[in-house]
């Protein structure tokens, strides 16, 4: 025996059959005449002709009363899903008419709009299916024997549902934010937080889905959590370099960098004595959005300035010697 058939209790199952409805008693009554026949031996007893006449008599009319009873409960069904599909389509228009008016975070927005959605669905569902005769307290019984069948096996997906709950009460990220996934190192913007997953889009485009239990339970980089951020720069100059002409011209292009914010000082230094040139660093501070566009642009300017003033950036090289005599012994 299944979980499925352990979990679909005597009571679930007692309290579907018992949902009365008019296409079921029409049912009865033919199957009630039917057994009338059977419990007679001989039809050609006066009683089996007598429950005979009466099948063939009302079975048509039985039929058609079947049939009108049938269909007229599945136009109902539709009219009801049509109708209520336009009114949660409206509620769920004045819901969020109503969390943008009160400043709530867009992806709460987001994430309570699926809920709504969720379980204004349910609620229609069971509004139709009560057309067929369906007693709601049935259907809920079986839904929520169903519902612990599918819960167990779905672990991972209401872990990622209780998730995105915290991740909106916490707020460690929200929609715009550009945060780095440490598990996997999944990074990118985040466009939306959903039921179940957390959407990245990357800076070539490509979108990231990533489960929020995953985001809820493992270490993350938030890159635009803050205000401001920090550009840490160094350049290497050769030993023979004079290293204030170095540090006063990368002064002058930290001053010129368009994104630089003018209330933070930048700090300009000596990071280290390498094994083959003189670090010099240098940081200043930016908008969260403008960090790459003020990094690439020091990369460039501080290279073509350099080679104007006449400062080397050593890089690294072979020199191979050769001995001519210790090569002529070799061959002969």
């Amino acid at each position: 025996m299944n979980t499925f058939n352990v979990l679909l209790t005597a009571d679930a199952t007692e309290a579907l059959t018992a949902s009365g409805n008019s296409v079921s008693e029409n049912l009865t009554e033919i199957m009630d005449t039917i057994d009338e026949i059977k419990d007679v031996s001989n039809l050609s007893d006066p009683n089996a002709q007598t429950a005979l006449q009466k099948l063939l008599s009302e079975l048509p009319a039985q039929v058609l009363k079947l049939g009108l009873n049938l269909g007229a409960r599945v136009v109902i069904a539709i009219i009801c899903y049509i109708v209520g599909s336009k009114l949660i389509g409206l509620a769920r228009k004045i819901i969020l008419k109503s969390l943008r008016k009160a400043g709530v975070e867009k992806g709460a927005q987001t994430f309570i709009d699926a809920c709504v959605k969720f379980a204004l669905y349910a609620v229609l569902i069971l509004v139709v299916a009560s057309q067929f005769g369906f007693d709601a307290t049935s259907v809920v019984a079986i839904l929520g024997s169903i519902g612990l069948t599918v819960g167990l096996a779905l672990q991972g997906s209401f872990s990622n549902f209780a998730g995105g709950i915290i991740i909106l009460v916490m707020k460690p990220f929200k929609v715009g934010d550009y945060i780095i996934e440490d598990s996997n190192k999944n990074e990118g913007i985040v466009t939306g937080i959903h039921m179940f997953y957390t959407f990245l889009r990357t800076y070539d485009n490509k979108v990231i889905l990533v489960p929020n239990g995953t985001l809820c339970n493992n270490s993350l980089t938030n890159l635009t959590f803050m205000d401001e951020r920090r550009v840490d720069f160094s350049v290497g100059i050769s030993y023979d370099s004079d290293i204030k002409l170095a540090k006063e011209t990368l002064s002058k292009i930290i001053k010129e960098e368009p994104h630089k914010l003018k209330d933070r000082e930048p700090q300009i230094f000596v990071k280290s004595l390498g094994d083959d040139s003189v670090v010099i660093g240098a940081n200043f501070w930016v908008k969260p959005a403008d960090y790459f566009a003020a990094s690439w642009y020091m990369n460039e300017k501080v290279k073509l300035t350099f080679d104007e003033v006449g400062i080397s950036i050593p890089f690294r090289q072979l020199d191979v010697h050769f001995d001519k005599n210790e090569a002529v012994t070799q061959s002969e």
